[in-house]
């Protein structure tokens, strides 16, 4: 009896003792599960205002670097007073171009150019009759008429001079006094180079003329008006959409929009039989880098 007894408080204080120390080890882990995550939430709670400052700075900074970009576009002052020294700097690296190209530079775009216009000559009494006689632009050509397109890019630049004028944007103002820039220097070019070459207009050729003896045939006109290489259409139009495509390139349909329009102006010059193919790429590519490469060349 006695042995029983003592065998009991024995497996009694055993028990205890052991529920005891379960009891003790399931405190501690659970006073360092809660140190952990005491531990963690400090940490998050110290990272998540760094990660906010990180943030703000570079939000800011995407902000701001349009607004930079476009106030380092030009580096010239534009404005009203300063548009005909601007246009008259312009006048001059455009017709001094020869020169540059004495001294090696720009020899390959000017090959590619000339050669493609050469290419486009050859194919253009093959290719303008067919224009001639289709009549699958009929539609096309009334919401593209000579008249229109001239209107529409002269409402383009205009709208942006007074909307930036009355809300006090100087970036949309430069944008258009730029866009007028380019239109005048493309412009003397063209006059230029249309009484130089005395080019007839297709639908000044009888339909079944001679399509490939087009040059130094028109008559003498000052003004240009009555010839037809290049085309001043497509100057005018490719000068002012690279214009706008550049200053506000940050927004990607702009240059689509600008450049779309454009060509499809130029090709209208086409299907209305008022310039040959050559005509109208050469116009392209003499506003393109007219504007490019001399209005908007930082000085």
């Amino acid at each position: 009896m006695e042995l029983e007894r003592i065998r009991y408080f024995f497996e009694t204080a055993m028990w205890g003792r052991t529920d005891r120390t379960v009891k003790g080890r399931a405190l501690r882990e659970l006073r360092r599960w809660s140190l952990g995550c005491r531990i963690a939430c400090t940490g998050i709670a110290c990272a998540c205002p760094s990660a906010a400052a990180q943030d703000v700075p570079q939000t800011a900074a995407a902000e701001e670097t349009p607004q930079k970009s476009q106030a380092a576009e030009v580096d010239r002052e534009v404005s009203w007073r300063r548009l005909p020294r601007n246009f008259l700097q312009d006048q001059k690296d455009i017709w001094l171009f020869p020169v540059q190209l004495g001294k090696g530079r720009h020899w390959v775009p000017t090959i590619a150019v000339t050669g493609v216009t050469a290419g486009l000559i050859a194919a253009d009494a093959h290719d303008t009759p067919y224009f001639r006689r289709t009549q699958r632009f009929e539609g096309f050509n009334d919401v593209f008429s000579g008249r229109n397109t001239s209107l529409g890019m002269a409402i383009v630049p205009a709208a942006f001079l007074v909307v930036g004028h009355f809300r006090h944007d100087s970036y949309a103002e430069h944008t258009a006094l730029l866009a007028g820039e380019a239109y005048a220097d493309s412009a003397i070019v063209d006059i230029v180079m249309k009484v130089s070459t005395r080019r007839l207009r297709p639908s000044d050729i009888a339909p079944n003329g001679n399509f490939s003896d087009t040059f130094f045939s028109s008559h003498k006109d000052f003004s240009g008006t009555s010839t037809s290489f290049p085309s001043g259409h497509a100057a005018a139009a490719f000068s002012i959409a690279t214009v706008f495509a550049h200053r506000y390139r940050q927004h990607r349909w702009v240059p689509w929009v600008a450049y779309g329009v454009a060509g499809a102006i130029s090709f209208s010059r086409v299907t209305t039989q008022a310039h040959f193919p050559s005509d109208v790429f050469l116009g392209a590519a003499l506003g393109f880098t007219i504007s490019e490469f001399a209005v908007l060349r930082p000085r």
